[in-house]
């Protein structure tokens, strides 16, 4: 597909010296970064004093079972609701930038999986749909997902005010995004160290880092919202319905 463009044309030194003026800009966000990513590291953990307790492909495990042997546990809040007919596609398209980080994580002492409201049967039916490696399981019996305010009861999201975001709001989904992380102590106890929700789940698509390095950008500006676009990656080319587990003001991540 060719794109016409009415976009600025510059000699070789001209781009040359446009280029490195935006490259002191992104050296200074850089620095940004890495100075916030100190300041994440060094907030107070929470000690996590519930005997969470989840069903995996092999029978039940506890939050610890879930470290699989390492010290620190990030955890995808993946959207997907008992008897949804399949996981939200937000959802879905973080999840399919999972499997590849899986072998480089755990070199750096990392466990990652997502976790679900859902019984685990439809977890797998979805997963193996899906053709996901990595480990999810089912949070359906305990309060996993209240607690960290990704589940929702009807009757709180029909009031117009959900705990998420760490704010009080309106949201149109008994199920939000999310991701938690935690560590491990030498002696067994574990801490929340940190969760994050709306746009900052945006860490996790690394699709929209490369298209942010495009002339066209995400190029959403003209979607009915932002992620409209957004289809499960055996969907594409089909006219697959939009996500159908949100009303489309709420898969806008905010």
């Amino acid at each position: 597909m060719t794109m016409k463009t009415k976009h600025t044309i510059a000699s070789p030194a001209e781009w040359l010296a446009a280029r490195k003026a935006l490259l002191e800009e992104e050296k200074q966000l850089t620095r940004q970064m890495d100075a916030l990513s100190a300041k994440r590291r060094a907030l107070p953990w929470v000690r996590i004093g519930k005997d969470y307790q989840f069903q995996g492909p092999c029978g039940p495990v506890s939050l610890a079972d879930l470290f699989a042997g390492k010290s620190q546990l990030v955890i995808q809040h993946f959207m997907l609701g008992p008897g949804w007919e399949e996981g939200c596609q937000s959802c879905s398209y973080m999840a399919d930038h999972t499997d590849g980080m899986l072998p480089h994580l755990a070199a750096r002492d990392t466990t990652m999986l997502a976790v679900s409201s859902a019984p685990l049967a439809e977890i797998q039916a979805f997963k193996q749909r899906m053709g996901w490696r990595f480990g999810w399981v089912s949070s359906q019996g305990s309060t996993f997902n209240q607690d960290f305010h990704v589940s929702f009861t009807e009757a709180e999201v029909a009031s117009g005010k959900v705990d998420y975001n760490f704010t009080s709001r309106s949201f149109g989904s008994t199920e939000a995004p999310g991701i938690s992380v935690f560590f491990k102590d030498e002696d067994g106890t574990i801490y929340h160290t940190y969760s994050v929700y709306g746009r900052g789940v945006e860490l996790m698509m690394g699709t929209y880092r490369i298209l942010d390095l495009t002339p066209k950008g995400r190029d959403e500006d003209g979607l009915e919202f932002t992620m409209e676009w957004v289809r499960y990656h055996d969907a594409y080319g089909t006219g697959a319905a939009k996500c159908s587990c949100q009303p489309k003001e709420e898969a806008v991540l905010v």
